[in-house]
């Protein structure tokens, strides 16, 4: 599909009316101020992709020069292909004549009503006054051309939102319902791709009902939980579906996880029937001693690339479900909204592992959310898929967009930088789904002919820093990105629905970011005992109002209760804990800062790992690091230290080159006091740090062998760190 072909249809009804009268002023204007810069040939002459088929290449370029002498737009080279932007002084034109124009006028004004209404109620702020931390602050012009961007498709898009909110627990609503759909709506169109293999919605669908009807007769029935390990394949997909029509919760196993973590969590409920994928054998093996099986538990292999033997006492799945009915299952019609398919697994960065239930409300509730909302989801899109799927982003910011489209969805084992770009163009990708870390793997690679030949237009989800957000977006040509923050154990999240640069977007349903205390890590309260509501851009922490149909709480139910703040703001009101700090940026928009743990206080100032971070990787020599505090005797507060992954030689190290960096770059109290070498970093399974360890050794030299450098004071370098350095460093006979 040619990628402009829909412009006609994203113009105002105002601007087409001037496009019969051929004045294109406004409509060029319009385009590239909303829709960003565009190909000089995606503007002209080809019918199906300029926005007039009446308007030639000479017409335009007459316009564009004396838009070009009024510094209305910019014309620049890229890859040998002519580009316009708009100017900021393009975009004040464009927001000044929509304000002349009455037709334009009441677009806006209704735009503006329908997003205050659907947000006023939300908790957040629409106007700021301040200007915030990080430089950034969404503007009323801002606002409006997001608000533009989604115009031609409002319908659906509040459409989308009022299905979603009308959906109940009660309700006969499930994630195999919309399988099943897809499979007779879309029958021949493909569902999935996975290495060279493909599968129709009608064959992903039969491939499920046989994983379906092979449990069902085995007895199986709804609320029962199974164990799967298993990698990203097609198998896993397989087994969920199966699940979501019975009712049977699929706890899927973390796949990093090992010894003492992998112990707990498979001892963490009640299962009489494991599902071990040949990749993970080995794994589950080590620890299978300990789990105490009886002798009803049933074993199942799961074979992979058939190098093994099927193991004694393992029944083969595969040979199991290849003869069973493809029919769909008559359980439909017992599963419910309130029901959970699967318990996805937190991360452990803090403490062991915690299974949160994942209701089939809660994934319909992505589905719309992301994609009829914003992803606006089709047939023909193919979403490539690199992140685990036994991580919520994968389920709900990716497969569920795709479930709503009856788009494809391109499978790869796990995220590989080196074939990341190599299967964008396989698989011919329109979409993919981010974590911050894989954005930043991709821009620390060098610069390639090939950065931009792909097909992407969009892109789904989290932790793109607001630091390097353009520079993604302009090597890789990304139009669209959509950032999200949530959490995996609750419903409600923000999304980036209008498209605007570096924030995590805008959040319908009840929340709160209130005052936090670095220093004594705690709540600020008032007089009264209650939580304050920040002010301006303050970051503060995060919290999302608890109801029924919000928040499904952990297995663990102790766990459940730490997250939970009561009495928030004097009333019986439940609210959840993030541990997250957020600012607004105006407009109902906010910014995500830092995990709570994540940042430390220094020299009386708030350091943010992450804004270090983005710092620490932008530097050449350095391939990836992690930043936390540490305590250094007769100091208040914590240090930084950074922990890196040299692409050199300390010896051949250029320190003088990354502290330059570090001062023009962060204030003097956020720079790393300590450096410290690593050949890896310890990651989970969704490529976040574990730094639990790293916080512990510190730069105590008797707790690692790694070599650590030290910013001494009044010292205009980095120093070794020797032990006769490190015991005057405990003895506080250094100033820091």
């Amino acid at each position: 599909m040619p990628l402009f072909n829909t412009i006609p249809k994203k113009i105002l009804p105002g601007l087409k009316r001037e496009l019969k009268n051929e004045q294109y002023d406004n409509v060029i204007l319009f385009v590239l101020a909303v829709y960003g810069p565009h190909k000089l040939k995606e503007l002209v002459n080809d019918p199906s992709k300029s926005i007039t088929d009446r308007m030639d290449e000479k017409v335009f370029r007459e316009l564009a020069e004396e838009f070009k002498n009024r510094d209305l737009i910019e014309e620049y080279k890229r890859d040998n292909e002519i580009y316009y932007k708009i100017t900021p002084e393009g975009e004040d034109e464009l927001l000044k004549r929509l304000e002349t124009i009455p037709a334009l006028t009441r677009v806006v004004r209704r735009l503006i009503n329908d997003f205050d209404f659907v947000l006023g109620a939300s908790g957040a702020k629409k106007e700021i006054e301040s200007e915030s931390v990080s430089g950034y602050k969404l503007t009323y012009k801002d606002y409006i051309f997001g608000l533009l961007s989604i115009h031609w498709r409002l319908v659906s898009f509040l459409t989308g939102a009022g299905e979603s909110s009308s959906q109940s627990p009660d309700d006969n609503i499930s994630v195999g319902k919309y399988i099943e759909n897809n499979a007779e709506l879309y029958a021949d169109r493909t569902a999935l791709l996975y290495e060279d293999k493909k599968f129709s919605h009608k064959e992903q669908n039969e491939w499920i009902n046989r994983y379906t009807n092979y449990f069902l007769a085995l007895g199986m029935k709804k609320g029962d939980i199974i164990n799967v390990m298993l990698e990203n394949r097609p198998e896993l997909i397989f087994i969920i579906g199966a699940m979501t029509k019975i009712g049977v919760i699929a706890s899927l196993i973390n796949t990093k996880q090992r010894a003492g973590s992998l112990i707990h969590i498979l001892k963490l409920n009640p299962v009489q029937v494991y599902i071990i994928g040949e990749e993970l054998f080995d794994a589950f093996e080590e620890v299978k001693s300990s789990l105490d099986l009886t002798d009803d538990v049933k074993l199942y292999f799961l074979e992979d690339k058939g190098e093994m033997q099927l193991p004694e006492g393992y029944i083969n799945l595969k040979d199991e479900v290849q003869s069973q009915d493809v029919s769909n299952p008559p359980t439909m019609a017992e599963i419910k909204g309130r029901d959970t398919y699967c318990y996805i697994f937190t991360s452990g960065t803090t403490g062991l592992p915690k299974a949160a239930p994942i209701r089939n409300l809660h994934t319909i509730t992505s589905l719309y959310a992301w994609g009829k909302m914003a992803l606006n989801m089709q047939p023909e899109d193919v979403i490539y898929i690199s992140l685990p799927f036994i991580h919520s982003m994968a389920l709900h910011v990716a497969w569920a967009p795709a479930l709503a489209g009856g788009s494809t969805v391109a499978l790869a084992r796990k995220f590989s930088v080196h074939n990341f770009w190599k299967d964008i163009r396989k698989h011919k990708a329109t979409c993919f789904v981010y974590i911050g870390e894989i954005c930043r793997y991709l821009l620390n690679q060098a610069p390639s002919p090939d950065d931009r030949s792909h097909k992407v237009i969009k892109i789904c989800g989290n932790g793109l820093r607001p630091e390097i957000w353009m520079e993604f977006k302009e090597r890789f040509g990304i139009r669209e990105i959509y950032e999200q923050y949530g959490a995996t154990e609750i419903k409600g999240q923000f999304c980036n629905y209008l498209n605007r640069n570096r924030t995590i977007g805008i959040n319908p349903e009840p929340h709160a970011i209130v005052k936090y205390d670095i220093d004594s890590d705690e709540l600020v309260r008032d007089e009264k005992g209650f939580l304050q509501k920040v002010d301006g851009t303050e970051a503060g922490l995060m919290l999302f109002k608890i109801g029924e149909l919000t928040f499904a709480g952990y297995t663990d139910k102790k766990a459940t209760e730490k997250k939970i703040i009561r009495n928030a703001f004097g009333n019986d009101e439940l609210w959840l804990n993030t541990g997250d700090l957020l600012r607004y940026i105006g407009y109902y928009h906010a910014q995500f800062v830092d995990r709570l743990g994540d940042t430390f206080r220094w020299k009386s100032e708030n350091v943010s790992t992450a804004e270090v971070e983005d710092v620490l990787s932008s530097f050449e020599p350095i391939d990836h690091s992690a930043v936390y505090g540490v305590k250094i005797p007769g100091t208040e507060g914590r240090a930084g230290m950074a922990s890196i992954i040299p692409t050199k030689d300390h010896t051949e190290f250029d320190f003088q080159g990354l502290l330059k960096l570090l001062q023009n770059n962060l204030p003097g109290y956020a720079i790393p006091k300590f450096i410290r070498f690593l050949s890896e970093l310890s990651t989970t399974v969704t490529h976040k740090v574990q730094k639990a360890e790293m916080k512990k050794a510190g730069y105590d030299l008797n707790k690692t062998r790694d070599l650590i450098y030290v910013l001494l004071p009044k010292s205009s370098g980095y120093t070794l760190l020797t032990e006769a350095i490190y015991d005057n460093i405990i003895k506080g006979r250094y100033r820091f």
